[in-house]
């Protein structure tokens, strides 16, 4: 995306979106619409998988880790019950906003997993859902995880499977490319980072060699062609970086090219399955 300085010179937002894009970081209206859109289309199918994976049950206590607009710490919550307790923690203003206005219950905290504001084995059960990819030292992060986490508890990570295994995005990230440039296909092309179940091992093994590693089917699931690009640009770090015509001409070029992944109702569907680690902390 290009714009034009006061001085008539022609700048790229580029360093700014792949900034935006490490961080999974999002202004305050594209988190709502994240939370509007992209947890039904995409989240919001995972998190009783993941208590299970991680051994939640009633009473525990829970740290959600990078938790954006708290789809897991809300469910987290449900499931602990009242003698329980959860807490959530991410570094973006918007995100916690909604979180807090949602589930005023959970205890919500500005921070990041490489620091996080927590004494040493608090909780039971510490989970990251799709924000491992964004953390900025992964190992630095894991072990601050551990840190908080009870003895017998658990760490759990959770990470999107590789565009190999999800097709409808790596096909949207080469419109994408094409169409608005290389760094806006680089912001949407983020949350695969580590796409691998190896990638996930060796982010968990350091805290426990047995780490249990699993895929999770998932399903994509959008109202149309235009809503999976409304939801992409609006509800990502896209978001401040492309404009209402920008934003019509990737939809009219999508519905030309992306047409397979469209059912005969208009809706689209496409497989999305994630990757989950779940480490043993030991004494």
């Amino acid at each position: 995306h290009v714009k034009r300085s006061d001085d008539g010179a022609m700048t790229t937002n580029t360093h700014q979106t792949a900034t935006d894009a490490e961080r999974g970081q999002v202004n305050t209206t594209a988190a709502e619409i994240y939370d509007a859109f992209f947890v039904p289309a995409l989240f919001g199918q995972f998190p009783e998988h993941v208590l299970d994976h991680a051994g939640v049950a009633r009473g525990s206590r829970v740290l959600d880790v990078g938790c954006g607009t708290g789809v897991l710490a809300r469910a987290a919550q449900r499931r602990v019950g009242p003698n329980g307790a959860v807490a959530a923690v991410d570094p973006n203003d918007g995100m916690l906003a909604v979180g807090r206005r949602t589930e005023p219950t959970v205890d919500w905290r500005s921070g990041v997993a490489e620091s996080l504001p927590f004494q040493d084995r608090s909780f039971d059960h510490t989970v990251s859902e799709f924000a491992a990819m964004f953390f900025t030292d992964r190992e630095v992060a894991l072990r601050e995880m551990a840190r908080v986490t009870a003895s017998g508890g658990t760490v759990t990570i959770v990470t999107w499977s590789g565009l190999d295994r999800t097709p409808g995005y790596r096909a949207m990230i080469d419109v994408i490319a094409d169409e608005l440039g290389a760094a806006a296909a680089d912001a949407l092309r983020a949350p695969f980072a580590l796409g691998d179940t190896e990638d996930v091992r060796n982010l968990v093994a350091p805290l426990d060699a047995d780490a249990r590693i699993d895929e999770i089917g998932g399903t994509a699931r959008f109202a149309s062609i235009a809503d999976w690009v409304h939801t992409d640009v609006r509800g990502w770090t896209l978001a401040d970086l492309v404009d209402d015509d920008e934003e019509a001409a990737l939809v009219g070029r999508a519905e030309r090219e992306l047409v397979r992944f469209v059912a005969a109702d208009g809706s689209v569907r496409f497989p999305s399955p994630a990757i989950v680690g779940t480490a043993v902390i030991g004494p």
